[in-house]
C-alpha cells in the first residue's frame, strides 16, 4: 500500500490536510520543521520541483540506508527512491550526508552565477572566492534549502538552460525570475504552511508581480490533487455502498446513507472545482489512455466502475499487484460492453434457463422442484464461467451447489439428458439399487463438448442433502484428489465452482472451515469460484435479523478473496463479473467470490406462501418482470435482435422440452446409476465380486518396511527421544514384533509398495494425538527441514501423504469423504485427535458417509480412526461412541444367516452400508487396512483404536500374524486352557478392545484360566453371527456375558444384545441368553473423578469375572 494511501485511509474523513496531520505521524515519522515525511513524498509524487527542493531538509534525516529500505517497505516505488538517492547520496557507498552547506552551493549562490558570471566562460570556477564566500552569506535569504539539494537544482538549471521545455514551469518561471536579477526569496514561494503558523522556507513578497500569484496557487493545486486521489481510493474502497445491485430497490435493504468519503464537500472541493483537470495518479484505470481528466468525468468514471450494477470488494487485500489487476478488470472505460453474437448467445442462454422453469411449471404446478426464477441468469453465469476457464486450460469441473436451480443446472449447463431429468417426476420404480433421492438432491458426472472452444469438458455434479453448505468440503475434496491424480499442482486442469444460498453462506460454519481450507498445502484446490444466489432472504427470515456484517460474502475476507457483487437482472454485467472471476482464479490461484442480487419468485419452494412473512419484498416480485422480458427489450432497443428472433427462440425451447416429455412418458423405470457423480471406470469389472484378496504380505517385505521405519536419518538431526523410539523400533524389528505404530507403518508401507496411494489427515497425525506415530521427523535446528520414512521405502513406490489439518472436523472429515470418491484403490484416512471429537461432523457422518451410497450409489472407503477407550481422561476424552455408528448399521438383527458359506465374509460386507470395529491388536489393524483396498467394492470403515494399548507390551502382534497365510479375524477366541477343556467353563465373556487386557489380566490373577473364555469381537458390524455361533456352542454348559467399560446406553451392548439373543432363540434354538456387565446407564460418557474411574473400572472387571450365582444371570439385565 502507497504511504499516503495509508495516511489518507487511517484519517477520519479524509476531507484535507488538516485531517491528514490530524493523525499523530510524530509515533511514526516524526516532525522536521513542520513537514511531514508523507507529504514531502506527496510533494515529490505531484512533481513540484520548486517545493521539493525546500522539503528537502525536512526529509533527508530520514533517509539514512536503513530507513531507505523501511521508506520502500512502506509502499514507494523504486522510481521515486532512484531519484531521492542521488540528491543525498551523491557518494558512493550511498551512507554518508552532506553537511547543511556544501561547498556554497546553495540556490542563493545559483542565483549569484547566474546574475554574475552569464556571459563569461567557466561558470562557477570562474568566480572568485570573495564571491562564493558571499553566497554562504547570503544564505538566511535561502534558507528553504539544504546544500545537498542544490545538486538537484544545479542538474534541473542546466535542463532548463538546454531547453526551458524540458523542465516543469515552474521551474522554468523560477530560473526566469532569477536570471533577472530576483533574489531566490524573491523568485521563490514557500510550499504550504503545514504546522498553521508563519510560513518555514520563505516569506511571499509585495511586488513579485503575476509569477508570485502563480506560485501561490500551488498550495491549492497541491492540495486538491491529493483530494482528488482520496476521493478515487474512496470509491475503491466504498463504492460498493451505494452501487445499484437489488433488481427489487428494496429501501429497506440498501446502505442507509452514502458514506462522507465519496461526497466531494468532505475535500474542500466544490461544485466550482468539477469542470477543473487533475492528473490521474497510477492506482486508477478510468483514464483509459488519458493521464488527465476534469473532477466530474472522474467521478463518473469511478460512479460507472463502482457504483453501477456492480460493486467490487478488494481492497481489503493485503497484495499490490492483486488490487491493481482487478482495478483494472473494473475501471478500464467500456471493459463490459459484449460484441453482438456475444450478446444474441446471452439471450439464448437466458431463453433455455427461463424456458425450463416455465415448462415445469405448466406440466407439474403442484410438484416441488426448487425452480430458478427470480435467478434464471445464473445458468449463463455458470456457462461464462465454464467457457471462460476452458479456454485457460481447465478441462474438469467439479461443482457442488444447493438445490436451488439444481434441475435447470443439471439440464442447461452440464447438459443431462433432459427426459431423464423429467423421468424423475413420474413416480417409477428404480430398476437398479439403492432407495434414491429427490430429484433436486441428486448428481451426475457427465463429459460433453464446450461449444464456445470445442474442448472435451468433464463436470461433476456432487449430489448433497437438504443440509446447506455440507456438500462444500466434499467438493473440495473431489477437486483435490482429481488434482493430485492427474499431477496437477497449480489447479491449471481442475477446478471447482461451489454456488451457495445467501442465508446459509453467512449462516453455516461449515462455510468458514472450507475457506480455511483453500491455501493449505494438502488442502487446496488453487482457487475455487465461489457463486452465492442471493435471494436477499431466508427461508422466511430478513437477512436484517439474519446476519450480523452487511453482506452476506463477508465471510470470504477472511482468505483475500474478492468479492464481486452484481445485479442479477443485469446479464452482461453478470457475464463479465464470471468471466473476471475465472481469469482471475486462473491467474491467482485463490477463491474468488460472486455475490448475484437476486429474489425469489416463488417462496422456499413452489407450493410455498411467501406473502405470510415478507409481504413488501413479494408485492414488488410479482411487479417486476422476468430478466430474460427486461433483456430482449434492451436488445431489441439496441437492434442486436427483433421481437421475431426472441420469439422464435423461445418456441425452439419449448419444442425441445416437449419433444423431451414424450419420451420420459414412455419410461417405466428409473435408472439411480444415471445420477452417479464419481464414476469409477473399469474398477467392478476387473475384480470378482465374491472374492477378498489375500491381506498378508511376505515376511522379507515386513522386514524392509520395519527396518526404514526405524532407521535414524542421516542428514536431519531428530530430537533425542526420537532416537529412543526409533531404537524400540529396531529392537522390535529383531524379534519380529509389531506395536501399534510399527502395525500401521506395516499396513502403509505394504500398501504404497503395491501402488496404492494412502493418505491419513486431521489433526496432529504427522506425530499422532499421544505421541506414538511420529511420521514425520523434524529436524531440530533447521526450520521446515523434515523427513517422512514412509516416502522412502522403495524407488517406485505410490506417494504416502501425512498431513495435519486445520482445527476442523467438519471441513476436514468432508473433503476427506470427497478425496475418498476419485480414486478407488487409495486408502484414505481421517484421525479424529479424540474419538468423540468427530461429533461435530456428524452431518457428514449421517448425511454422506453412512447413507451415501443408499441414496446415490456413491460407494466410498474412507476410514475414519476414532481413538476410544475409558482411561480416566473425563467426559470427552474418553467414548468415541461407538453406539451412534452401530445405530446408523442397515443390518438387520432379526434376519440374519448364520451358517458359515465360502462367501459369507464378503457377502455380508457387500450388505451392509459401513463397518464398525474395536481392534485390539496390531495386527488385526494391518489386516482391516489392507482389507479395505481388497475388496471387490468399497465400504467406509469406523474404527474404535486403543489409547493406553499403544504402548501395553501385552498389545503386540508377532509378523507371523502378518504373514501371507494370515487374515483380518472378525473375532479372537481364547485359545488357552478353556479351548481345552470347553465343558466345564463356568462363564463366556464377550467382550471387544481394550477391556479385554483387564479382563485377562484379572483373570489370570484369580487363577481363572479353565473356567472363563475371553472372547474378542473385533468386527462389530456386520456381526460375525457364523462365528460367534459357533463359540456359544464351544462352551454348551457355560453363562454368557458381554462385558464393555462403556455406559449401558452407549457402547456396544445396544447393537450386540439383540443379535446374540436372536442367535440363541432361533438359530442355536436354546434358552441361554446374553447377560450385561458394565457402568450403569449415564447421560455423560464418563466421570470427571479420577477415583470415580477407578472404582467403577474395578467393579466392571470383577463383575465379568464373577462365578457366583449363575443361575439367576440369565435376563440379560446384570448391570454395575
Amino acid at each position: 500500500m502507497n504511504i499516503l494511501d495509508d495516511v489518507w485511509e487511517r484519517s477520519d474523513y479524509r476531507r484535507s490536510w488538516e485531517f491528514v496531520l490530524s493523525w499523530n505521524l510524530k509515533e511514526r515519522f516524526s516532525y522536521v520543521e513542520g513537514v511531514s515525511f508523507p507529504l514531502a513524498c506527496a510533494f515529490l509524487k505531484k512533481s513540484s520541483p520548486p517545493y521539493l527542493s525546500a522539503l528537502m531538509t525536512s526529509v533527508s534525516y530520514l533517509l539514512s540506508s536503513t530507513k531507505l529500505l523501511f521508506w520502500r517497505a512502506m509502499g514507494m516505488d523504486d522510481e521515486t527512491v532512484a531519484l531521492f538517492r542521488p540528491l543525498f547520496f551523491p557518494d558512493k557507498t550511498g551512507l554518508k550526508m552532506y553537511p547543511a552547506l556544501v561547498r556554497g552551493r546553495t540556490v542563493w549562490g545559483l542565483s549569484r552565477l547566474v546574475t554574475s558570471a552569464r556571459g563569461q566562460k567557466g561558470g562557477l570556477a570562474s568566480l572568485s572566492q570573495q564571491q562564493q564566500r558571499g553566497f554562504s552569506t547570503d544564505l538566511k535569504a535561502d534558507s528553504f534549502v539544504s546544500g545537498s539539494s542544490s545538486i538537484y537544482v544545479e542538474d534541473m538549471y542546466q535542463q532548463w538552460q538546454k531547453d526551458p521545455n524540458s523542465v516543469h514551469p515552474s521551474w522554468d518561471s523560477y530560473f526566469s525570475s532569477v536570471s533577472k536579477g530576483l533574489k531566490p526569496s524573491q523568485a521563490y514561494q514557500s510550499p504550504p504552511s503545514i504546522s498553521g503558523g508563519r510560513p518555514q522556507f520563505g516569506q511571499r513578497q509585495e511586488g513579485v508581480g503575476a509569477q508570485a500569484a502563480v506560485t501561490g496557487n500551488v498550495e491549492k493545486i497541491i492540495r486538491d490533487h491529493l483530494s482528488v486521489q482520496a476521493i478515487i481510493r474512496a470509491y475503491q474502497v466504498r463504492g460498493h455502498h451505494i452501487a445499484d445491485l437489488d433488481p427489487l430497490l428494496l429501501e429497506s435493504m440498501r446502505y442507509e446513507f452514502v458514506p462522507p468519503e465519496l461526497m466531494i464537500n468532505s475535500y474542500n472541493l466544490s461544485e466550482a472545482d468539477l469542470d477543473r483537470v487533475f492528473t490521474l495518479p497510477d492506482t486508477t484505470y478510468i483514464g483509459g489512455g488519458q493521464k488527465e481528466l476534469p473532477l466530474r468525468e472522474i467521478i463518473q468514471r469511478l460512479k460507472t466502475a463502482y457504483c453501477g450494477v456492480i460493486g467490487v470488494e478488494y481492497m481489503f487485500i493485503n497484495n499490490k499487484d492483486q488490487q491493481d489487476w482487478i482495478r483494472k478488470q473494473f475501471e478500464a472505460p467500456g471493459v463490459t460492453q459484449l460484441t453482438a453474437e456475444n450478446k444474441k448467445t446471452l439471450l439464448k442462454r437466458l431463453i433455455r434457463s427461463a424456458g425450463l422453469e416455465d415448462f415445469l411449471a405448466k406440466k407439474w404446478p403442484s410438484e416441488k422442484r426448487f425452480g430458478l426464477e427470480g435467478c434464471e441468469v445464473l445458468v449463463p453465469a455458470l456457462k461464462a464461467i465454464i467457457d471462460s476457464s476452458s479456454a485457460m486450460g481447465v478441462d474438469s469441473i467439479v461443482m457442488g451447489m444447493p438445490h436451488r436451480g439444481r434441475l435447470n443446472v443439471l439440464a442447461n449447463v452440464c447438459r443431462k439428458p433432459l427426459e431423464t431429468i423429467l423421468t424423475q417426476f413420474k413416480s417409477l420404480e428404480a430398476a437398479d439399487e439403492g432407495s434414491g433421492d429427490v430429484k433436486y438432491h441428486l448428481g451426475l458426472s457427465h463429459e460433453r463438448v464446450n461449444r464456445a472452444t470445442n474442448k472435451l469438458m468433464k463436470i461433476a455434479l456432487c449430489a448433497n442433502p437438504s443440509h446447506l453448505e455440507a456438500v462444500d468440503p466434499v467438493v473440495q475434496g473431489k477437486t483435490r484428489a482429481e488434482q493430485f491424480y492427474l499431477g496437477d499442482e497449480t489447479g491449471a486442469k481442475v477446478m471447482s465452482i461451489i454456488m451457495h444460498g445467501d442465508a446459509a453462506f453467512s449462516g453455516q460454519g461449515v462455510v468458514f472451515e472450507t475457506f480455511h481450507l483453500s491455501e493449505l498445502p494438502d488442502y487446496t484446490t488453487h482457487g475455487t469460484v465461489h457463486v452465492v444466489v442471493n435471494n436477499q432472504v431466508g427461508f422466511t427470515t430478513d437477512p436484517r435479523v439474519a446476519r450480523s456484517s452487511p453482506y452476506c460474502t463477508d465471510v470470504a475476507r477472511v482468505v483475500n478473496a474478492p468479492i464481486f457483487h452484481v445485479n442479477a437482472d443485469h446479464p452482461e454485467a453478470v457475464q463479465h463479473v464470471c468471466e473476471v472471476a475465472a481469469e482471475w482464479r486462473a491467474k491467482f490461484h485463490k477463491d474468488v467470490v460472486i455475490d448475484l442480487v437476486c429474489y425469489r419468485r416463488s417462496g422456499h419452494n413452489e407450493i410455498d406462501e411467501p406473502m405470510f412473512t415478507q409481504p413488501i419484498m413479494y408485492k414488488k416480485i410479482r411487479a417486476t418482470k422476468p430478466v430474460v422480458e427486461k433483456y430482449a427489450e434492451k436488445l431489441i432497443t439496441e437492434g442486436v435482435v427483433d421481437e421475431g428472433y426472441f420469439k422464435t427462440e423461445i418456441g425452439n425451447y419449448l419444442n425441445i422440452c416437449e419433444d423431451a416429455y414424450k419420451t420420459a412418458n414412455q419410461a417405466t423405470q428409473v435408472r439411480n446409476m444415471d445420477w452417479l457423480d464419481s464414476p469409477w471406470e473399469g474398477f467392478f469389472s476387473t475384480h470378482d465380486p465374491k472374492k477378498i484378496d489375500a491381506t498378508g504380505v511376505e515376511e522379507e517385505v515386513l522386514n524392509h518396511i520395519a527396518t526404514h521405519f526405524s532407521t535414524e536419518p542421516q542428514d536431519i538431526a531428530v530430537h533425542r527421544g526420537i532416537k529412543k523410539i526409533l531404537a524400540t523400533r529396531r529392537e522390535l524389528t529383531e524379534k519380529r514384533m509389531a506395536d501399534w505404530a510399527m502395525g500401521e507403518a506395516l499396513a502403509f508401507g505394504s500398501l504404497i509398495r503395491e501402488g496404492s496411494h494412502v493418505r491419513l489427515s486431521g489433526q496432529d497425525v504427522e506425530r499422532g494425538t499421544f505421541s506414538h506415530r511420529h511420521h514425520v521427523l523434524h529436524d531440530q535446528n533447521r526450520d521446515k527441514t523434515t523427513y517422512r520414512p514412509l516416502n522412502h521405502l522403495y524407488p517406485n513406490q505410490a506417494p504416502y501423504t501425512v498431513c495435519n489439518s486445520s482445527l476442523s472436523e467438519y471441513a476436514v472429515m468432508g473433503f476427506d469423504l470427497g478425496f475418498s470418491m476419485t480414486n478407488p484403490n487409495a486408502l484414505i484416512m481421517w484421525e479424529a485427535q479424540f474419538g468423540d471429537f468427530f461429533n461435530t461432523a456428524q452431518c457428514i457422518i449421517d448425511q454422506f458417509i453412512a447413507s451415501g451410497q443408499a441414496k446415490w450409489i456413491r460407494q466410498s472407503g474412507l476410514v475414519l480412526l476414532l481413538p476410544h477407550g475409558m482411561e480416566g481422561m473425563g467426559p470427552e476424552h474418553s467414548s468415541a461412541r461407538p453406539e451412534r455408528f452401530l445405530q446408523l448399521s442397515s443390518d438387520n438383527p432379526d434376519k440374519f444367516l448364520s451358517d458359515p458359506s465360502p462367501t459369507y465374509v464378503v457377502d455380508q460386507l457387500r450388505e451392509t452400508n459401513w463397518q464398525v470395529m474395536n481392534l485390539s491388536t496390531p495386527a488385526n489393524f494391518f489386516h482391516a487396512m489392507r482389507r479395505q483396498l481388497k475388496m471387490p467394492f468399497r465400504k467406509p470403515l469406523v474404527v474404535m483404536t486403543p489409547k493406553s494399548l499403544l504402548r501395553l507390551p501385552e498389545a503386540r502382534s508377532s509378523f507371523d500374524d502378518m504373514l501371507p497365510t494370515s487374515e483380518f479375524k472378525r473375532i479372537i477366541p481364547d485359545v488357552g486352557p478353556v479351548a481345552k477343556n470347553a465343558q466345564h467353563v463356568k462363564r463366556v465373556v464377550f467382550c471387544s478392545g481394550k477391556v479385554f487386557y483387564e479382563l485377562q489380566k484379572e483373570r489370570n490373577a484369580k487363577g481363572l484360566e479353565g473356567e472363563v473364555a475371553l472372547i474378542r469381537i473385533e468386527q462389530i458390524c456386520p456381526f460375525p453371527y457364523d462365528l460367534v455361533k459357533e463359540q456359544i456352542l464351544q462352551y454348551p454348559k457355560a453363562t454368557l456375558v458381554f462385558a464393555q467399560e462403556e455406559h449401558k446406553n452407549g457402547g456396544m451392548w445396544t447393537y450386540v444384545q439383540p443379535r446374540i439373543d436372536n442367535l440363541l432363540r432361533h438359530h442355536i434354538k436354546e434358552p441361554r441368553r446374553i447377560n450385561y456387565v458394565g457402568r450403569v446407564a449415564s447421560a455423560s460418557p464418563a466421570t470427571g473423578n479420577k477415583n470415580q474411574h477407578l472404582v467403577e473400572q474395578a467393579r466392571v472387571i470383577s463383575d465379568a469375572l464373577q462365578l457366583e450365582n449363575n443361575a439367576n444371570n440369565n435376563n440379560g439385565n446384570h448391570h454395575h
